[in-house]
């Protein structure tokens, strides 16, 4: 049985190709009246949201401060994308933040707000008066329906290449497109292209407060050592953020990260990362490994699928293709041609191919993980 929200968004269709930031904007001026907002912290950049928002989240949530983190997408559940003080969001708590908006919005909005206008909507609903929003963007950028609330401080994790159509065409362009959300003061982490740094300086000038993440003053030593790098460096942002926060460091309980190389198994790990950014970090993990994998793949069609196959193919000893019933995914036969140019060995992927001998990396976005979740009948 689904909530009542869940059964109401299925009514709205999820992506738009032109998004009308006022209607989210104006529905806000509305529900703002009802609700008080904790303090927000805003995560924006292209990788590292959901597990440095799910670390900030955790650790607050263990220094007894009341938290929501909300994330996007989900991979198994709705519910996974409003987290309340370390647990999923339940269906009563869903409902609650809907019927409120349905009680307080008028029609003419109700019809006009997307998907994820809606979703945000109800996460800041179910806020009110708790200690701690961690909102994470979506796509990002000053039209995101998340920088509908003035926010008291702006995470940036690492930028890269992705959603160009919404975005910009460089780094610089969606640096500047994505760090506009900034109302005022930001704290940028790890950046592999290292000209992230200036051009935020460059943007910023003097109006506004800008804090460069110093790793090397983060102690993690007391963490899993096995924690890939990247995961590792979202860490330290988030202790680094508590620290800027003058509140208190200690031995926290590291959370779950569901679907960020996940090992699920003794032989098959799983992660939602879906672009060029994501492959590389990915990469270097492998490289650590004398075993290659099979990769269980499949991709957006506007997700630059040939450069996410080329950076891994090393480490690859056969792509299994895994069908995906989505209007967006890539043309099977378009990806297969695309495969065999970069001579890589592929099939068809069933679950019964799956067995103990081999290695298996399940990667291409959160819509490929959730169906091989699914097909391997997992239970978290």
């Amino acid at each position: 049985m689904i909530s009542k929200l869940e059964s109401y968004l299925n009514s709205k269709p999820l992506y738009f190709d032109k998004i009308d930031f006022n209607i989210v904007k104006e529905a806000w001026e509305i529900i703002s009246k009802e609700i008080t907002l904790p303090y927000v912290i805003h995560i924006i950049g292209t990788n590292g949201k959901g597990s440095t928002g799910r670390f900030l989240a955790s650790f607050l949530t263990q220094l007894n401060k009341k938290t929501l983190h909300y994330s996007s997408p989900h991979i198994l559940e709705f519910n996974e994308r409003i987290w309340i003080n370390n647990q999923n969001s339940t269906d009563e708590d869903l409902d609650k933040g809907h019927e409120k908006l349905q009680k307080h919005l008028p029609l003419y909005l109700l019809e006009r707000l997307t998907y994820f206008e809606y979703t945000t909507l109800v996460a800041l609903v179910l806020s009110d008066k708790l200690d701690y929003l961690v909102l994470e963007a979506g796509l990002g950028g000053e039209f995101d329906a998340t920088n509908v609330v003035k926010n008291d401080l702006t995470l940036l994790t690492t930028i890269g290449l992705d959603h160009q159509n919404f975005l910009g065409n460089t780094i610089k362009e969606i640096t500047l497109t994505k760090v506009k959300s900034c109302d005022n003061r930001i704290i940028v982490g790890y950046q592999q292209d290292s000209d992230v740094y200036n051009y935020i300086r460059e943007l910023f000038e003097n109006n506004r407060e800008i804090i460069f993440l110093k790793s090397k003053n983060i102690d993690s030593s007391n963490y899993n050592n096995n924690m890939p790098a990247y995961l590792e460096n979202n860490l330290k942002h988030t202790l680094f953020t508590l620290k800027y926060l003058n509140l208190p460091i200690k031995d926290f309980n590291l959370p779950t990260l569901f679907g960020r190389y996940q090992n699920i198994t003794n032989n098959i790990t799983i992660d939602v990362g879906h672009n060029p950014l994501a492959a590389k970090v990915i990469s270097k993990e492998l490289e650590n490994s004398s075993k290659k994998i099979d990769l269980i793949y499949n991709s957006y069609e506007d997700k630059d699928y040939k450069n996410v196959l080329k950076i891994l193919k090393n480490h690859i000893n056969k792509i299994y293709i895994i069908p995906c019933d989505d209007k967006r995914v890539v043309d099977i036969d378009i990806l297969k041609i695309t495969i065999e140019k970069l001579d890589i060995p592929y099939d068809d992927f069933s679950i019964d191919k799956i067995n103990s001998d081999d290695n298996y990396l399940v990667f291409g976005s959160f819509l490929v993980v959730e169906e091989f979740l699914k097909q391997f009948n997992y239970d978290k």
